[in-house]
């Protein structure tokens, strides 16, 4: 994923938070949509971190993706139960979580591998 598809995907998992929770205020505090913004939220600064650190790594680019395309998943089966009252596919909330989880690995093992790299003086 390019620095500027993370910026893209930061600036629409920020908004779609926004609106989750303006939808969630406005439809009694509707677990779901609390659930959805909750992720977005704290997802999207972490792709916007992401997107502006000063690193060279395939590690978090990958975590960029999967905390991405996890987020996605997560909050649009959330949104589709609350409105449509299915689901966008069997196990989707699962799934998107076990993506965002596997994001978060992945970050910490580039944060690893960028400490090995600048302890050992290696590229």
């Amino acid at each position: 994923m390019t620095r500027s598809l993370m910026l893209a995907a930061a600036g629409f998992l920020g908004a779609a938070g926004i609106l989750a929770a303006a939808g969630s205020a406005h439809a009694g505090a509707s677990q779901m949509l609390i659930s959805a913004a909750l992720v977005c939220l704290a997802h999207a600064p972490a792709l916007l971190a992401l997107a502006l650190g000063n690193w060279r790594s395939w590690l978090l680019t990958l975590a960029a993706g999967l905390l991405a395309v996890g987020t996605l998943v997560f909050a649009a089966d959330m949104g589709v139960r609350e409105f449509a009252g299915g689901r966008i596919l069997p196990q989707a909330a699962p799934i998107g979580g076990t993506l965002m989880i596997g994001g978060w690995l992945c970050v910490i093992a580039g944060g690893i591998a960028s400490l090995w790299q600048s302890r050992t003086g290696l590229p």
